[in-house]
């Protein structure tokens, strides 16, 4: 079983994150794609990000019409702050049938060499990148990076999602409808629960 792991604070999940995540599963050898919520990042505004288990539920709202997509809640019980090399040894550890990849957008491809341990991930682990649009030219795709042709990862040709979450939190403070913006299920738990007002 394939797994392709997708990191986010999903703070909230929109139809840009299922986009992605449903053309990935679809269009690659992958089985499922997890969405790994990560807990409180120590570096982020606390003000702005919904609590941990709240952030889970709209997740589990979001995917439970797929049945390719799951939440995965794996680095809530992990000490922080914590590093994706170390969630990949736990799962690893705790699936050891399941194969695991990383999912994420090529601005974070370009800086992959910052993270902790990159080469142990790299020579363990697929990267699956999807095409983000780059702010300073919005035409440039797949610019080049020094993982060029690794044979490791492999670029998928999902389509380019220009909606944020930032974009989304800041139009329902200023009491824009989003409503199209986001799966059902997330939109009526925010309406609900009165979410970024």
């Amino acid at each position: 079983m394939k797994i392709g792991l997708y990191f986010g604070s999903f703070n909230p999940i929109h139809i840009g994150h299922l986009v992605i995540a449903n053309h990935i599963v679809e269009h690659s050898d992958l089985n499922q794609v997890w969405f790994v919520v990560t807990p409180h990042n120590p570096f982020k505004k606390k003000s702005t990000l919904l609590d941990d288990h709240q952030r889970l539920e709209m997740v589990y709202r979001a995917t439970k019409d797929y049945t390719k997509l799951k939440p995965c809640d794996i680095e809530f019980s992990l000490p922080q702050p914590n590093y994706t090399v170390n969630t990949l040894a736990y799962l690893q550890e705790k699936y050891p049938d399941y194969e695991f990849s990383l999912i994420m957008g090529e601005d974070n491809l370009k800086s992959f060499h910052k993270w902790k341990n990159y080469d142990v991930i790299l020579e363990n682990h697929d990267i699956y990148v999807y095409p983000r649009v780059s702010d300073d030219n919005p035409d440039s795709y797949r610019e080049k990076h020094q993982f060029d042709g690794h044979e490791k990862i492999h670029n998928i040709d999902a389509p380019k999602m220009e909606l944020s979450s930032t974009f989304i939190r800041n139009a329902i403070k200023a009491g824009k409808n989003i409503k199209p913006m986001l799966p059902e299920h997330v939109w009526e738990y925010l309406d609900e629960m009165n979410f970024y007002k």
